[in-house]
């Protein structure tokens, strides 16, 4: 039999795709800035197909690139471009096993859509927080495979802070069960950890215990223009005490991130009669309903009142406060469709990177310069999630030029910037991982220490680096 029909063996015909066509899909990143080659596209179906694959593989010495939703922006999940490895997708393994109401958990395999899980979880009136633009397509084994972030990682923390337990096919093909519901576990290393954000490198995550938290009942969401990111970062700090501590979202927009969002998505329009430099999406939300009776308030009267004070310091310069569902959800349009908005207009350059909340403001002044003087009209678009530092910090080209062009100024802008955060004491990869795109820059940017951990991680585990080769690590 030939590797390919050893494969089928496993997985059946539903299992495998061969046909070009169908398979460019999987061979390609979201952003286009990759096309790979593989033997086969293998779609298993179960955790044990998925071990039996591994197993044909470390035989047979071909690589695996194991792939979610393939949303990813640094190429983690497109692979190489010499054909000899496969791509395992997990997008057959979308069942939600158990929901456990009373211990606030739920098990689902690593297929499951990120909408799905949420949607569900609200069914039960309860929430799982984890929220980001491509959550209608991305897959929670992914998410966790890159310790995604999103938009309420200042109140709930990154996935690795929403997940239990975890089951695992390793490098050699064993299955490692730690699907435990436990919120204590202290017998040695955490090996759950090890695979959160290691994007494929030292396993495959097949199914996960996700955390779970009561359903907000009261949020309050609100559009405002301010003077500064120092103001933003200054509006934030009050809102913890205004809300109660309860602040889940706190974004940051520019000008021109919002006028390619006005340009590029049908729909879309402008909250506030004027136009403003910088803009802040703030959302507070509660699990307890609004209080009624004399002299009670909901979350939206307390926020439109501490917005007015903040007008009175010139914190905020106009603001509107959501009125109902769909007026929320038409400001958290803007934001989401940044990204969509940029590979729209055209070529652009992504700086997924993280300071402290404190030091943003004079990141953000010297970040711009920094970026007009690496590449004189370009067009900055930072924008991200304020409330813990993570800034996307982009750069669009300037209008009219082709990707070639603009790229050949990629790496004094991304070296430009990269050298500034790290002066910040910040991260190069705040949430998006390191994947192809930012090995070199992980090798440049961490210490030799923590690369030799790292190798040394991946040389224990996975001896043959069949294990999404070329991806994080250099072995």
């Amino acid at each position: 039999m030939t590797f390919v029909e050893k494969l089928r063996a496993i997985v059946g015909d539903k299992g495998l795709v061969l046909d070009a066509q169908d398979m460019h899909p999987y061979l390609t990143d979201w952003r286009e800035n990759y096309l790979g080659s593989a033997l086969a596209i293998v779609r298993p179906a179960t955790t044990e197909e998925v071990s039996a694959v591994v197993k044909l593989c470390v035989a047979e010495k071909v690589a695996i690139c194991p792939q979610g939703g393939n949303t990813g922006m640094s190429g983690g999940a497109t692979p190489q471009e010499d054909g000899r490895e496969i791509v395992l997708s997990l997008t057959r393994m979308n069942r939600i096993l158990d929901i456990d109401k009373v211990g606030y958990s739920m098990t689902v395999e690593a297929g499951v859509i990120l909408k799905t899980i949420q949607e569900t979880a609200a069914d039960n009136d309860r929430l799982f927080p984890l929220s980001l633009g491509a959550e209608g397509s991305c897959t929670i084994g992914g998410n966790l495979s890159t310790n995604a972030g999103g938009v309420q990682v200042l109140h709930y923390g990154n996935a690795r802070n929403l997940v239990m337990g975890l089951e695992v096919v390793l490098p050699n093909g064993d299955i490692w069960n730690g699907l435990r519901a436990l919120k204590k576990d202290n017998t040695g290393y955490d090996l759950r950890d090890l695979y959160l954000g290691a994007e494929g490198t030292l396993g495959i995550i097949t199914r996960a215990v996700l955390k779970l938290w009561p359903k907000p009942k009261d949020v309050a969401t609100s559009w405002n223009a301010v003077p500064s990111p120092a103001a933003a970062v200054e509006l934030l700090s009050g809102a913890y005490a205004a809300s109660e501590d309860n602040v889940t979202s706190c974004e940051l927009m520019g000008r021109q991130g919002i006028e390619l969002v006005l340009k590029n998505i049908p729909g879309a329009a402008d909250p506030l009669a004027d136009r403003h430099d910088w803009y802040v999406l703030l959302e507070w939300s509660s699990a307890r309903p609004p209080r009624e009776g004399a002299n009670q308030s909901g979350l939206r009267e307390k926020m439109e009142a501490y917005l007015g004070e903040a007008m009175e310091k010139g914190l905020v310069l106009d603001a509107v406060v959501a009125q109902n569902e769909a007026q929320a959800r038409a400001f958290w349009a803007l934001r989401e469709n940044h990204s969509e908005s940029q590979k729209r207009e055209g070529p652009s350059i992504k700086h997924d990177i993280s300071v402290s909340v404190g030091k943003l403001p004079d990141f953000v002044t010297e970040g711009l310069a920094a970026m007009h003087k690496a590449l004189p009209g370009c067009r900055p678009v930072p924008f991200g999630h304020v409330g813990d530092g993570n800034l996307h910090f982009n750069c669009q080209s300037p209008p009219g030029w082709t990707k070639p062009q603009f790229m050949a100024h990629g790496e004094a802008i991304s070296g430009a910037i990269y050298d500034l955060v790290t002066r910040y004491g910040g991260s190069i990869s705040a949430e998006h991982g390191i994947g192809r795109i930012k090995v070199d820059e992980l090798a440049h940017y961490r210490s030799k220490i923590e690369l030799d951990v790292m190798r040394s991680l991946k040389r224990a585990l996975d001896p043959q680096d069949i294990m999404n080769p070329g991806k994080v690590i250099r072995v």
